[in-house]
Parts: C-alpha cells; sequence; structure tokens
C-alpha cells in the first residue's frame, strides 16, 4: 500500500498535466473547486507540511546554517527579481505581470521534496529549506511583492501579510504542535498527507487553467514563454549561486530545485483574494504549478542517471568488496 501511495506521489507533474489539459477542455470539471475551497485546500497542504515537522528539525537548520542561508538567499533574491525582469522584459499585460512577479516572490514549494528525493540529492535540507522560506514568507512575500508589482498596481501589503499568516503560518504551527502531543494520529495521516497535497495542487491549478481558458489561448504564446524561462532560470541560477559559493554537488542539485520551485497554490490563493480586481492575475501563478513541476521531473530524471562523483567512487567501492567476497 505504502509503494501504490508513494509512486502515485511521485507522479505529481502528471496529475498537473492532466487536470491542466483536461481543464482547457472541459473547464467545468474543475471550476467548482474555487473561492473557499482554494484556501481551505491550500491550509490542508500546509498543515500536510507541519506535521512532517518537529522541533528537532527546526533545530537542525542550526547545523547547516550555510546551505539553508544559501537557498533561502537564491529564493528570495533571484526568483523575485527574475520574475520582474522577466515581465518587464517580455512587456506583459498588468495581470500577467502582477502573476508572474507574485508567484516568484513566494517560498519554495512543499514538492520540491518530491523532486528532491527522485534527483538522489538531499531531502533533509530539501525539508529545511522549504520550511524556512514558508516560515519567512509571511514578511518576505507581502514586502517583495509591494516592492516589486507595486508600480503596476496598489499593493496592499497588510492584507497579503495577514492572509499569509493565515494560509500559511497557522497551519504549519498547528501540524507542528499535531506531531508533538498527537504522534498516533500523525502516524496515521502521514502516509497518504503527500498524496492528499499533490491533488489539492493539481485541483487548484486546474480550476484557474479552467476559468481561464479563452484567455490562455488568447494569449498566445507569451505568457507561457515568461512562465517557462521564470522556471528555467530559476533552477539554472539556483544551480550557479550555489556552484559560485562553493556547495558540493549535491547540496547545488538541492538549491538549484528549491530554488526553481515556488508555492504556486499560495500565489494563486493570494492572488485571488487580494488582486480581484484583476481576474487574470492567478492565471500564471497555476502554469507555474504545471512548468515547475515538469522542468523539475525532467531535471530530477536526468539527475538520477548522472550520478555525483561521490555517488561513482561509493559505487566502485561496492563493486570492489563484492568482487572481493566472490
Amino acid at each position: 500500500m505504502n509503494r501504490i501511495l508513494a509512486a502515485a506521489t511521485n507522479g505529481f507533474p502528471v496529475w498537473v498535466v492532466i487536470g491542466g489539459a483536461l481543464a482547457l477542455v472541459w473547464p467545468s470539471w474543475f471550476t467548482w473547486f474555487s473561492g473557499g475551497f482554494i484556501t481551505w485546500g491550500l491550509a490542508v497542504i500546509m498543515l500536510g507540511m507541519g506535521i512532517t515537522l518537529s522541533v528537532d528539525d527546526f533545530r537542525q537548520v542550526l547545523k547547516t546554517p550555510r546551505a539553508v542561508g544559501i537557498g533561502f538567499a537564491g529564493q528570495y533574491l533571484i526568483m523575485p527579481l527574475l520574475g520582474w525582469s522577466i515581465a518587464r522584459g517580455l512587456k506583459l499585460e498588468t495581470p500577467f505581470a502582477v502573476g508572474l512577479i507574485l508567484v516568484s516572490c513566494c517560498p519554495g514549494g512543499t514538492a520540491s521534496n518530491v523532486v528532491t528525493y527522485l534527483a538522489r540529492a538531499n531531502v533533509a535540507l530539501s525539508v529545511l529549506m522549504t520550511m524556512c522560506s514558508t516560515m519567512a514568507a509571511v514578511v518576505m512575500t507581502p514586502l517583495l511583492t509591494k516592492w516589486l508589482a507595486g508600480r503596476y498596481v496598489p499593493v496592499d501589503a497588510l492584507g497579503l501579510f495577514l492572509s499569509t499568516l493565515q494560509i500559511v503560518l497557522a497551519p504549519v504551527l498547528i501540524g507542528v504542535v499535531l506531531n508533538r502531543y498527537a504522534p498516533r494520529v500523525v502516524q496515521f495521516v502521514l502516509p497518504v498527507a503527500p498524496l492528499v497535497s499533490v491533488l489539492v495542487i493539481a485541483m487548484i491549478c486546474a480550476s484557474i487553467i479552467g476559468s481561464s481558458a479563452t484567455q490562455i489561448r488568447q494569449s498566445g504564446g507569451t505568457l507561457l514563454l515568461a512562465v517557462f524561462l521564470l522556471h528555467v532560470g530559476g533552477f539554472g541560477l539556483g544551480y550557479a549561486f550555489s556552484h559560485l559559493l562553493g556547495c558540493d554537488p549535491v547540496t547545488k542539485r538541492t538549491i538549484s530545485i528549491e530554488v526553481g520551485m515556488q508555492n504556486s497554490g499560495l500565489g494563486a490563493a493570494l492572488a485571488k483574494t487580494h488582486f480581484a480586481a484583476l481576474p487574470l492575475a492567478p492565471l500564471p501563478c497555476a502554469l507555474s504549478a504545471t512548468f515547475h513541476s515538469v522542468i523539475g521531473s525532467v531535471l530530477a530524471a536526468y539527475w538520477r542517471m548522472k550520478p555525483t562523483r561521490d555517488e561513482q567512487q561509493t559505487e566502485r567501492r561496492d563493486d570492489a568488496a563484492w568482487a572481493r567476497k566472490r
């Protein structure tokens, strides 16, 4: 049973792509999942992340401050500036520009942990970086969005702060408390929590794509190009940034994935709530989930087939030991 759940969870990009494709053809299948469903769905995702965390996980940050710090800086330095630059460079329409900048200012997505696992990178480090960027999102996402998107439309930084606090921080903290004081409940729920998160993200994205199906067809390739460049740039610059700072190969892969994958569901929920006058603003966020999932999965498959030097040395030692035994 656990293997089936794990396989279904690892199929995250497949579910997102299938949901988005179906939403373009039959929008009504998914458009009912909107409004409060999105907000509560995202809270469920954050709660699922919270129950995997303990107080000891927070202490682990102090043991690997350099790698976590590099990932954090990449998340809130590279991605927001990249989102703003692409929006300006491609001269996106205001709703698309605001949505792209908003999602670029969001924390790392929980799906990055799955992709990190598939890439044989450092899953523990990925979880720590996701946790840190998520907790910091309460402050960083509103401030960066106001700074970079404020030139397009007025941005209610306080409103974004309160929404992020409600959607992100509260469920995560509740999850941590449950992990500490209700371990039996957590052990019962934990096996299905990642799959539930994956399916909810797929529904959120499909709902937004379905409600904007006509606009997607009319926008041509510009919006798709913008979102594609955001995530390709995120993966590439995240890797280059960590390489310049002297990280080892496994850490570079982990940081690349963490920087390149955003919490697109959070971006969509915030866009729907705070940019209601721009109904197309959530669209880049929904497309973001599709692009980063596909790009991340392709990258993970490539890295999985290309072991690092340390892994190659380990394999050679294992082969030599096996030969001696024979």
